[in-house]
């Protein structure tokens, strides 16, 4: 009975949330920001190297901003670490934040471990991620990712969904994004390696969000 009650009450948070933002017909708040094709290319000894998005991928995304980047660390021979942003000015019509446990696995990845970390980041209050170890053959990568609206980090789809119907009233704004770090994990290295690579960028990287993501 449990799974079964679950799985309407997700349905009944997914259909709510969509006719609630369907229906509100006020004049939603979109404020300005940076396009994330300007956001830095460089942290530190971190370079990056755009990636192109195809346009199938890009219609089922739907409008929004994206950023799809690897970022090497030139002081060492570790693994790539790829960031994708998406950003949604708006998740009232033709928009909404897709999650990585639904396209992971459609582009072959399988999933070996999900849990959640605490990531630390100077001058912010501690960020909860999920921290995803997905495999494709012989290939194991780590996955750290969050949902980000106005200066909230969420771990949980549902509660983001939550906080959207609320934000949406209190706020009248129903922009958010979806943040998703992935580095391979590397046969000489275990993951924690991997993960503090992940860590490593991400803390340099989340204070400069909020030119591109508002707050």
């Amino acid at each position: 009975m449990a799974p079964n009650f679950r799985f309407f009450a997700t349905v009944l948070l997914l259909t709510s949330t969509g006719l609630f933002l369907r229906i509100r017909t006020v004049d939603e708040v979109i404020p300005p920001r940076q396009s994330l094709a300007s956001f830095p290319q460089q942290f530190g000894t971190w370079m990056g190297t755009d990636v192109s998005i195809s346009p199938d991928v890009v219609r089922v995304l739907g409008p929004g901003d994206f950023l799809f980047r690897n970022y090497e660390d030139t002081s060492h021979s570790a693994s790539a670490v790829n960031i994708f942003a998406a950003y949604f000015p708006t998740q009232r019509v033709g928009a909404t934040i897709h999650s990585p446990k639904n396209c992971l696995p459609g582009a072959g990845w399988q999933p070996l471990d999900s849990t959640r970390i605490t990531l630390f980041v100077p001058g912010r209050a501690p960020i909860v991620v999920n921290r995803y170890l997905v495999g494709k053959g012989s290939t194991r990568a780590l996955v750290l990712y969050w949902y980000w609206a106005h200066n909230r980090a969420v771990a949980n789809e549902y509660l983001a969904k939550f906080y959207l119907i609320e934000d949406s009233i209190r706020m009248n704004r129903s922009d958010g994004s979806l943040i998703r770090a992935t580095t391979e994990i590397q046969k000489s290295e275990s993951i924690a390696d991997a993960q503090l690579r992940l860590t490593s960028l991400l803390q340099q990287m989340i204070p400069r969000l909020d030119a591109y993501i508002p707050r």
